[in-house]
């Protein structure tokens, strides 16, 4: 029987594994499909018989699990480190990049490493300053086919395909929790953290989460106290003690040279 070839994305313009297909054509005689189970084609649709089943929606589960695996033997060779979050849209000028290169390179200085998600702008900033000053720079970094890209100041880096997974690294062992202005991307990370600490999957007592520019924080952390706590009373009072809202690098530092070793890792 002749079949040509033709290449497709499984499901989604944005799955990373290519599949080739034979493509049955449309005037096959009566008894053709009469195969074994091995050969029958995957779907009703086109009558195309897939090459690789690791494409398939059901091996979805076996690639999670491994970027979870390459992940967690990643991340967890470095037990001192600090994560700092924010913007990926700032430049080299921008006040917040030359805070957060501070910061980088005053934890390097006191051999605690900087983990970041290894793009531009805040992350930029924060692997530069502890490049320069010969720390550890640690790059969690994300693969999209336009967007992202590495940062020249990642020391070590480790790349992932889904978001939700490099999001558990860039969190699992981290001794501090950095966060500077930033977009949809940075308040999701804050509220998915001062939840896990809220609920207690955090340890509170040695896992501070600090706010960086009370400018740009303000505004939130005032409704938060004036509408998610005063009018509908949807956290209590000691829920806004669990974060610290500063300014400069400095005193991001000083919060966390007196936090006390972080008491657990897995969570």
């Amino acid at each position: 029987m002749h079949q040509d070839r033709k290449q497709q994305f499984n499901g989604s313009p944005r799955e990373p594994f290519v599949v080739h297909y034979r493509v049955m054509p449309p005037d096959n005689p009566k008894g053709s499909m009469n195969l074994p189970e091995s050969k029958l084609p995957w779907g009703q649709q086109l009558g195309e018989v897939p090459l690789d089943f690791r494409s398939s929606f059901h091996w979805r589960v076996f690639r999670i699990m491994s970027e979870f695996v390459d992940g967690w033997q990643f991340i967890t060779d470095y037990k001192n480190t600090v994560s700092i979050l924010g913007s990926a849209r700032f430049a080299e000028d921008n006040k917040w990049y030359q805070v957060a290169r501070e910061l980088g390179a005053l934890l390097a200085k006191k051999k605690i490493g900087v983990v970041t998600g290894a793009g531009p702008g805040i992350m930029e900033g924060g692997n530069r300053g502890a490049y320069e000053s010969g720390g550890e720079s640690i790059g969690i970094s994300i693969r999209l086919p336009f967007e992202q890209r590495n940062n020249p100041y990642i020391t070590k880096s480790q790349p992932f395909y889904y978001f939700f997974v490099r999001k558990v690294m860039l969190f699992y062992t981290a001794q501090a929790y950095v966060f500077f202005p930033g977009g949809f991307g940075t308040l999701d990370e804050f509220f998915e953290l001062v939840t896990l600490v809220q609920t207690h999957k955090i340890d509170r007592e040695s896992v501070p989460l600090i706010l960086v520019g009370k400018e740009f924080w303000t505004p939130l952390i005032s409704y938060i106290s004036d509408t998610v706590y005063e009018k509908y009373k949807a956290i209590d009072k000691e829920d806004m003690q669990l974060y610290h809202l500063i300014d400069t690098a400095q005193e991001a530092m000083d919060i966390i040279s007196k936090s006390p070793p972080r008491k657990e890792i897995y969570y």
